[in-house]
């Protein structure tokens, strides 16, 4: 999986403490719960059960973005497509002080969220959804008869590092590795994979601003 690539979690020590805010259907929890080689103590948390697959790590039904966990409590925070869906930018900035407040001081964290620039919003389907301005987006998407109700808010590259700092994050920005382990891992015989494998990253690094998700790498900033 890209996470761990991205990450580097093989060469961190272990048994590794890692967190999963949203679990969804399970699917991340159970494969790093279950990995054959790292040694992981996954728990996962989210405010509705949707798994499909339950077996192999704790899990923990919140009630928002206030986690139930001491300070410093992991080594690895993920949160996978989450930001988007906990409410306005008090309730993201909360969500990131939350990651912040529980990660251990030379813990890591992946943060990936949809970014507002993509072509096709990717929980309707629906091209230009989230270009528009907020209180255009829900009768958007009633006009296309998509949906009664646009819950999302993804964010801009910028607007998405400024609130990273604000929560005294370093960051790294992943959107160009994260595209080519996508490729290698899925695939990694396309045309698309050879022709990446031949552009360098100073070509493609400008084309963040429009990638269709903005992957980071977090971790405590250095005071």
């Amino acid at each position: 999986m890209k996470i761990e690539r991205l990450l580097g979690l093989a060469a961190r020590p272990q048994p590794i403490r890692l967190l999963e805010v949203g679990a969804g259907s399970g699917g991340i929890a159970h494969y790093f719960a279950t990995h054959p080689d790292l040694h992981c103590e996954v728990t996962a948390v989210d405010v509705v059960d949707s798994r499909l697959i339950a077996h192999g790590y704790t899990y923990m039904l919140v009630r928002d973005v206030d986690l139930p966990f001491p300070d410093a409590s992991f080594d690895v925070v993920i949160t996978n497509h989450v930001i988007e869906h906990v409410g306005d930018a008090a309730a993201q900035a909360k969500h990131l002080a939350e990651i912040h407040r529980v990660l251990r001081p030379e813990g890591i964290g992946y943060l990936a969220v949809p970014n507002r620039w993509m072509l096709t919003e990717p929980h309707y389907r629906l091209k230009f959804l989230s270009w528009w301005p907020h209180a255009w987006r829900t009768p958007y998407l009633r006009l296309m008869r998509k949906g009664t109700n646009y819950d999302c808010e993804p964010l801009q590259m910028r607007q998405l590092e400024h609130m990273l700092a604000t929560a005294h994050f370093r960051y790294q920005n992943l959107c160009v590795e994260a595209w080519r382990e996508t490729l290698e891992i899925e695939r990694q015989n396309s045309v698309g994979a050879r022709v990446l494998r031949m552009t360098p990253d100073a070509l493609l690094r400008p084309l963040r601003h429009i990638i269709p998700t903005l992957i980071y790498r977090v971790e405590h900033a250095t005071i």
